[in-house]
């Protein structure tokens, strides 16, 4: 059986596991398959898919990002705290994903060049910011999302008579961008040659470092752009607000089919992996059981994922 789910490509095996969840979601939870319902799990969905496109990048280079629920927080406290302060959103929006940025080219530069493992540079990082934005907030920040990003987010929010926020179609034109990138272009190819492998990469005339830098960039940027619209969700900063994104960005790009190993996987496998995640989350909180054990069960989910497509040998070794 395990053999013959294999050969289904892995982002439709998300998808049918996405739809298999949801029926057994409107069999057990009254309710569960409600308009509403439906428009928050696209919502949820969505924000976690657009945390995820840099961590989709980072693994397929065949790195890490451990930052990302810090990158996540910093974003979503400091946007606050600059829009209470009175500084224009046109101003906070790009302020915030340029400081996200630079912090993200900071880890790809230091890993790349100085040979370091991602997974250090990315946490000693994060946490280190993290820590700045407790000092600059004395751990209760302040501020909220102007009433236009509350809207764009909103899920009682509708285009006409679509009965889905502006953040839905706004994502899916993110999402062709990102996979054409992925499969069209320059960079995209750099990202597989690099993550297949870096010696012959190089010897392509790839910059692994300049890639790199670049890559954990974009991966900041998405991060921060999260933070920016979890703001716009909740109503109100957190600076831990990006904790759940550590394990769930992970997931959904290993859900998705991404290779952990670098080199193979694409995005719109990723965004599968989002839907299934979220599901599978709001079908096991609808059944009541409590959060360490949503953990647990999502914990072995995952392996059981891996064990039945995750364990083909690295593409450099099928040359």
């Amino acid at each position: 059986m395990s053999a013959a789910l294999a050969r289904i490509p892995r982002p439709v095996a998300a998808l049918l596991l996405a739809l298999a969840i949801h029926l057994i979601g409107m069999a057990l939870i009254r309710g569960f398959g409600t308009m509403f319902g439906i428009r928050a799990m696209l919502v949820l969905a969505t924000l976690l898919a657009i945390a995820a496109i840099g961590q989709t990048l980072v693994i397929i280079i065949g790195g890490i990002d451990l930052s990302i629920p810090f990158v996540i927080g910093f974003a979503n406290v400091t946007a606050a705290q600059l829009y209470g302060d009175g500084v224009p959103f046109a101003v906070v929006l790009p302020l915030v994903l340029l400081v996200a940025m630079a912090i993200g080219a900071l880890n790809g530069l230091v890993s790349a060049s100085l040979a370091i493992h991602p997974l250090i540079v990315t946490l000693g990082t994060g946490t280190a910011l993290q820590g700045a934005v407790q000092l600059w907030t004395a751990g209760f920040p302040t501020g909220a999302a102007p009433s236009y990003v509350t809207s764009f987010v909103s899920i009682g929010g509708s285009i006409g008579p679509i009965p889905v926020p502006w953040l839905i179609p706004a994502f899916l034109v993110l999402a062709a961008l990102v996979i054409l990138a992925l499969g069209r272009t320059v960079y995209g190819r750099r990202l597989y040659a690099l993550g297949s492998n870096p010696r012959a990469a190089q010897l392509a005339l790839v910059d692994p470092v300049r890639t790199w830098t670049i890559t954990f960039a974009l991966s900041a940027g998405f991060a921060a752009l999260t933070g920016v619209l979890l703001l716009g969700f909740s109503g109100a900063a957190y600076a831990r607000v990006g904790e759940p994104y550590l394990f769930q960005t992970i997931a959904a790009v290993v859900i998705g089919g991404t290779t952990l190993i670098g080199g193979r996987g694409g995005y719109l496998g990723t965004i599968a992996g989002a839907l299934c995640l979220i599901e599978l989350t709001t079908v096991l909180v609808g059944l009541g059981l409590k959060p360490p054990l949503v953990q647990a069960t999502l914990g072995v989910t995952i392996v059981a994922l891996v064990a039945i497509y995750g364990r083909e040998a690295h593409v450099r070794e099928l040359i």
